[in-house]
């Protein structure tokens, strides 16, 4: 008998025939001999809506009390995903993050996981019962007050008890068949990959592909979890994340594996700073002390007259205000003149393990940009990605441009997406 981890995201469970359709494949994978543990997400846009509902009746929600009403949709899709179970004839039992043993560090809002310690799971699985768990979410080490994991928390949780219960897999189920060469809700075009490497995965996660989250790709990384992402609407295979490709599956390395696009960052101009030893560093500690992550930096060449430069930085939007209220406060110690914010930029990045041996593709890139009338801000570069960063208004025509001219079109629209909002 196997162990298998099974998350199930929003779109998935939106409604009512959703879970039943939901509960039906749990039942059938218990069916075929497995233990089974469910994670899963609340249902449709109802994170979406609760903070939207946070923002009317306060502008700034206080962390704990915001961590404590995000978790209520998962709490009510994990109950509503058990009774639909037991319907089906199999017992079931749910439980929150802090029930399953999900132990976090205090950060609300974006907790991360200290340790797991499923206890109550594996009892539960020893009793024949299916374990439905809330995603997202978990409990602070100290201060036992509920946590939430961010976006893209469920699929963190579900592959964290993978780990922790030793699952031969973690399959994340979606609104798509599996991961694609880019976003299909973009490119229609964009074909199905069989298999990923971690590494390509990683860096497509923190290029903006949102079929998986970076924090989620990561932690199956470092525990040698196999991710297999499919789609819940449908019976056909995903595509598999991991070390090596999966069972029968004969995969060659192609070049490219996808092409990905960011709209959620914004960029920092840090103008006029003095061009000494120190400078940066002062900039970036003040940064990291606000507890706001950065992407790409650029810093210019100091005009001779001046001595001074000018520092860019892409950061996401969402901590676009901390991080400027943190550098103003430090103005006089850093010393710069002024500081200039832009949201109306996205990201396009280009991946593939295969670039470092290939020479032509960073030419290639730039080319298809160029042909598309595409202007370039930032360029940030790895052994196996491309990122620019370009205009917002220009992202969609660029990503179908640079997919084109990598040879990535389908010749078939098999990019079907089944649900979801995309919110």
């Amino acid at each position: 008998m196997g162990l298998v981890v099974q998350k199930y995201g929003g779109s998935s469970v939106s409604d009512a025939e959703g879970i039943k359709r939901v509960a039906k494949r749990i039942v059938d994978a218990k069916k075929n001999g497995n233990q089974v543990v469910v994670v899963v997400s609340a249902m449709g846009d109802t994170t979406d809506e609760l903070i939207d509902l946070a923002g009317q009746v306060s502008p700034i929600p206080a962390g704990r009390e915001f961590d404590m009403l995000l978790t209520a949709g998962e709490r009510i899709s994990m109950a509503l995903l058990a009774m639909a179970i037991k319907n089906l004839g199999h017992e079931a039992q749910s439980f929150t993050g802090s029930q399953a043993g999900v132990i976090t560090d205090s950060v609300h809002n974006k907790a991360r996981i200290i340790d797991v310690t499923p206890g109550r799971i594996r009892t539960a699985l020893d009793e024949g019962n299916i374990a439905i768990v809330a995603g997202f979410q978990g409990v602070s080490q100290d201060k036992k007050d509920i946590t939430t994991l961010g976006r893209g928390g469920s699929d963190t949780t579900a592959v964290a008890l993978a780990a922790a219960l030793d699952a031969e897999v973690c399959e994340i189920y979606t609104d798509v068949d599996g991961v694609f060469t880019a976003d299909p809700r973009v490119v229609t075009k964009a074909r199905k990959i069989d298999w990923i490497s971690f590494e390509d995965m990683l860096e497509l996660a923190a290029s903006g592909s949102k079929v998986l989250l970076h924090r989620c790709v990561e932690y199956a990384r470092r525990y040698n979890i196999p991710i297999h992402v499919r789609s819940s609407f449908s019976g056909l295979r995903g595509t598999w994340v991991s070390n090596e490709p999966q069972g029968d599956q004969k995969v060659e390395h192609a070049i490219i594996s996808g092409v990905a696009h960011d709209v959620s960052e914004a960029k920092i101009t840090v103008v006029g700073v003095p061009d000494k030893p120190g400078e940066a560093a002062a900039i970036f500690r003040t940064i990291a002390n606000a507890e706001v992550n950065i992407d790409m930096v650029v810093q210019n060449v100091s005009a001779a007259s001046t001595g001074l430069t000018d520092i860019s930085f892409t950061l996401p939007k969402a901590e676009g205000r901390k991080a400027i209220d943190a550098l103003e406060r430090n103005r006089g110690t850093i010393g710069f003149e002024s500081l200039r914010y832009d949201d109306q930029i996205a990201k396009i990045s280009l991946v593939g393990a295969g670039m470092k041996t290939n020479p032509g593709v960073t030419a290639a890139f730039f080319e298809a940009l160029s042909d598309a009338g595409v202007n370039i801000e930032l360029i940030s570069t790895s052994e196996i990605r491309i990122s620019v960063v370009t205009r917002a208004d220009d992202v969609i025509e660029a990503v179908r441009a640079v997919h084109t001219a990598f040879g990535l079109d389908s010749d078939s629209d098999e990019a079907v997406v089944y649900g979801g909002t995309g919110r």
